[in-house]
């Protein structure tokens, strides 16, 4: 069973740190090199860069599988495209398979639905092609292509993928509004 913790303590902060770097490391590094891993490791998934973004509102979950820490996912709503932007899920490699990331994306898609939002996206390098397979599996369609700069000479090469979670309450469309989030 997987139990999902909103973070919220420095220590919190520091388990997902800690698994970023593990998980990172393994998945990342053969996709984008060790140098990009190590700059948006420490970019976007420091201590420093977690409690800044949860201070911005990004919400921060752990997943737990056995009582130990297994994955998280951090989102953040756009009321202005009535939105859930699912801006990090990221678990274990020793524990993909085992339904630790789908009680995530259930969990990230449940908050879409209790804040009456009409639809969940993510932005996936193009070239994570098991992350984008199992995306697809869950619903998931690619909406495009965003290529933006990190900075460093740094770029991310990225699909936005979307997933219609509520009734669509406006004229603008899934996939026609703003840019992927690098934090992604």
């Amino acid at each position: 069973m997987t139990v999902i913790r909103k973070v919220v303590t420095d220590a919190e902060i520091r388990k997902v740190a800690r698994l970023a770097y593990e998980i990172w490391d393994e998945h990342y590094t053969p996709v984008i090199g060790s140098a990009q891993v190590a700059y948006m490791l420490e970019r976007y998934q420091s201590e420093t860069a977690i409690a800044a973004q949860i201070a911005a509102g990004y919400e921060y979950y752990l997943a737990y599988a056995k009582e130990k820490a297994a994955g998280y996912a951090s989102a953040i709503v756009h009321r202005e495209e009535a939105s859930l932007m699912l801006s990090k899920i990221y678990v274990l490699k020793s524990l993909r398979g085992s339904g630790v990331g789908t009680a995530l994306m259930e969990f990230c898609e449940s908050l879409c639905r209790e804040r009456n939002l009409t639809y969940i996206w993510l932005t996936v390098n193009k070239y994570n092609s098991k992350s984008i397979l199992w995306y697809e599996k869950t619903g998931f369609h690619n909406a495009g292509s965003l290529v933006q700069d990190i900075g460093q000479g740094f770029v991310m090469d990225d699909f936005r993928m979307e997933k219609q979670i509520g009734e669509l309450k406006y004229a603008q469309q899934p996939g026609q509004c703003g840019t992927g989030d690098p934090d992604n």
